[in-house]
């Protein structure tokens, strides 16, 4: 997928650029608990700085609903990229208006002026055309390397790359590259491992990756939906009821491709320090419930894993947050960690589980957004992305 611009073409020397990135992260307090996001943000930001730019960096933080709270405040990530970048940064307490332009006046070399919280104005996620002029104007070139944020047609992802040059940072074309691959010449085999706990939340994606995968391994809650779609046992399991029908026609129209668990580890409840059992499929107690795969199913994914050119990760295998149902997910995760081949983990939970098992530099390409990998992988049009084609 090809932007009309990238950072390389436009000539942004000495220029003030307003930069859109992912810097929602997790806060304890003033304490940021995750800095991922802010790390994957720092390549664009330094070409930038390289470039002499002077950065005017916009994100959102949390969910303020339109109105200024210091509890949504990005001041906190101004004072840890302070820390990281090689240039004075600036916090300025508001996106628009004469506190940027006032900012601005006072800079007297390249610096990064980190712009409060877009959220704080309704008018970001109404995708409003003249809260969008108001960013544009004080910049001569808008760059989105907010891929997290890019299936949003807000006017920081959307409105405002219409009315300046526009090209994608580097964080956002590294995404489309490699979660674009995935459709357009991925090296086979391709394997997707697919897991998380609702069949609904991934229909549609998981029916996309279907038809493109060689095989699909399930794990995570939504394969008892299978597992009772085919007349099995499940005890206390999650199930979603309203789609065995569909779950039933995924198996009969890919029989070859879906592979589900064969055993399963069990427990009377969901947490953690209590017996575990493990069952075959066909054998699954009616007074327990299944929260990870079980290991045969751990080496029968791997011996599927250990043939791929290209692994697709979405969804872990089992409630990995609970030190006793973490092994599938950790197996699969090891494995991958150790292939030559192009292994990407898409979004959302899968990213929390290989960052907390220190693995995520050891992948191809983690991620940096859930709802917007989800919706990209499932080939719908993502705003963000197509303001910039």
């Amino acid at each position: 997928m090809k932007t009309r611009n990238t950072l390389q073409t436009l000539s942004l020397q000495n220029k003030t650029v307003l930069v859109r990135s992912d810097l929602n992260v997790p806060l304890d307090g003033t304490n940021i608990t995750d800095e991922t996001r802010i790390q994957a943000s720092l390549p664009t930001i330094q070409y930038l700085i390289e470039q002499k730019a002077t950065v005017l960096l916009a994100s959102h933080l949390g969910r303020p609903k339109g109105k200024n709270n210091p509890e949504f405040s990005l001041k906190p990530v101004a004072i840890r990229l302070q820390k990281l970048l090689s240039c004075p940064v600036i916090f300025v307490e508001d996106c628009i208006g004469e506190a940027v332009t006032e900012a601005l006046s006072k800079v007297q070399e390249p610096s990064v002026l980190l712009l409060e919280n877009v959220r704080f104005y309704k008018e970001e996620e109404t995708n409003n055309s003249e809260f969008a002029k108001k960013l544009a104007t004080p910049a001569d070139f808008y760059i989105n390397d907010a891929f997290g944020t890019a299936h949003r047609a807000h006017a920081s992802t959307e409105a405002v790359a219409h009315l300046l040059p526009s090209a994608p940072g580097f964080l956002l074309e590294k995404e489309i590259e490699y979660l674009g691959s995935i459709f357009s010449n991925p090296k086979r085999p391709l394997i997707t491992v697919i897991g998380g706990s609702k069949v609904s939340s991934k229909l549609t994606v998981l029916k996309t990756l279907l038809e493109k995968s060689d095989k699909v391994l399930v794990g995570g809650g939504m394969a008892f939906t299978f597992f009772k779609a085919q007349g099995h046992e499940i005890g206390k399991s999650l199930c979603e009821e309203d789609f065995l029908e569909e779950a039933r026609s995924l198996l009969n129209t890919y029989q070859d491709k879906l592979v589900l668990p064969v055993d399963i580890r069990l427990a009377a409840e969901f947490k953690g320090g209590i017996p575990i059992t493990i069952a075959k499929i066909d054998s699954l107690p009616a007074d327990q419930m299944g929260l990870d795969i079980g290991p045969a199913t751990e080496e029968l994914y791997i011996s599927h894993l250990k043939s791929a050119q290209t692994v697709l990760w979405n969804g872990p295998m089992g409630v990995f947050e609970i030190e006793e149902f973490a092994q599938g997910t950790m197996k699969l995760a090891q494995e991958m960690a150790g292939l030559k081949a192009d292994t990407i983990v898409g979004g959302g939970d899968s990213v929390a589980a290989v960052t907390q098992m220190g693995l995520a530099d050891q992948m191809s390409h983690v991620s940096t957004g859930g709802g917007a990998s989800l919706e990209f992988l499932e080939g719908k049009t993502l705003p963000g992305v197509a303001a910039l084609l």
